[in-house]
């Protein structure tokens, strides 16, 4: 009898805990992700590809609270719980969300190749594929007829290669006006008529009610291969580029150590801070790093160095933490390190 009432009770509970997870709060919980070694996922062709070391990108696992993950992150130093509103935008669908992700990880993408083709003599050419869809604000004329992810290749029969060339269009235009958008979604092309409207909270602007960047192709040589297609935002901007140069040059800048970091990197090289820096400090700690490579952000108090030294300090790292402002700082660093000893 007292083991059937045991049984029960165990049954009652997984029934209990079962609902439980399915129950969605108005929260996302992040937590400590993972350190992935870029060696497997970036193929320059004919690249030297013999690193003693690694290089390594750094993530942040995430996902929509119930109350089990939500009690769990009460009790974890190191997870953090965030109203829906800090992780995506007003009306943003899940879908959508990743969209945007994916894309600002593409834009990283080119700008770690940008930068690392450059500094190694590199050529690079790019090819146009219209503007990229990036947000659609609510309630302004284009909620109902694009969506975030959208490619816009034409307005009005004309074709622009920039999301700056569109703007500047559309700015000439006058409110009630309408303008014909040819676009792409799902591989599918499309037109549709949107008139231009006043924004709510800005009555003397005019527009469409998006926000746009400029979707292009780089062509390089020699050619690489990047495998990202899981990985979201533009955070491993930064790691990329030192992945992609130590494959375009001679010798090996890992010197032996393997080498993580996080950080977003632009055309010009500058390394921008990143979101959840602490987490990625634990996760690379846990996969056993040597280095870490962090935005210093010009080296004000509320830096991601600053706030990851904070962290390396909790953790009692041994893992050493470097400041960077550019990719040039970070390859300095880099030359003059003494290699490991086995």
């Amino acid at each position: 009898m007292k083991s059937r009432t045991i049984l029960r009770s165990s049954l009652v509970l997984a029934i209990i805990l079962l609902i439980m997870s399915f129950i969605k709060l108005p929260f996302y919980i992040t937590q400590p992700g993972m350190a992935s070694e870029l060696e497997p996922i970036i193929k320059v062709e004919n690249g030297f590809d013999d690193e003693e070391g690694s290089f390594s990108l750094t993530t942040v696992r995430f996902g929509r609270a119930n109350p089990l993950t939500y009690m769990w992150a009460k009790l974890n130093e190191f997870y953090y719980i965030h109203p829906l509103e800090e992780i995506k935008r007003e009306d943003e669908s899940d879908k959508e969300y990743m969209n945007r992700q994916l894309h600002m990880m593409e834009v990283s993408q080119e700008s770690a190749i940008s930068v690392a083709y450059q500094k190694a003599n590199k050529k690079i050419d790019y090819t146009f594929h219209g503007i990229y869809v990036d947000g659609v604000i609510k309630n302004m004329p284009a909620s109902s007829k694009l969506k975030v992810g959208d490619r816009i290749y034409k307005v009005d029969s004309l074709e622009f290669q920039t999301a700056e060339e569109f703007i500047d269009y559309v700015a000439k235009k006058k409110e009630g006006e309408e303008v014909t958008i040819t676009y792409e979604r799902d591989g599918k092309q499309d037109k549709t008529n949107i008139t231009l409207a006043s924004f709510p909270d800005q009555p003397e602007k005019i527009g469409l009610g998006i926000s746009l960047v400029t979707d292009r192709q780089m062509d390089v040589e020699p050619k690489i291969e990047l495998q990202t297609e899981e990985i979201g935002g533009p955070s491993a901007g930064l790691m990329m580029s030192l992945e992609i140069f130590n494959q375009l040059t001679e010798g090996d800048l890992t010197k032996g150590y393997k080498i993580a970091g996080t950080g977003t990197i632009n055309a010009e090289g500058e390394v921008g801070p990143i979101g959840g820096i602490s987490q990625k400090i634990v996760a690379a700690d846990k996969e056993g790093m040597d280095i870490f490579f962090a935005p210093n952000e010009q080296g004000v108090p509320t830096s991601n160095y600053n706030e990851a030294i904070e962290t390396g300090k909790k953790i009692g790292t041994e893992m050493k933490i470097i400041p960077v402002d550019t990719f040039d700082e970070a390859i300095k660093y880099l030359n003059d390190l003494q290699g490991k000893n086995f």
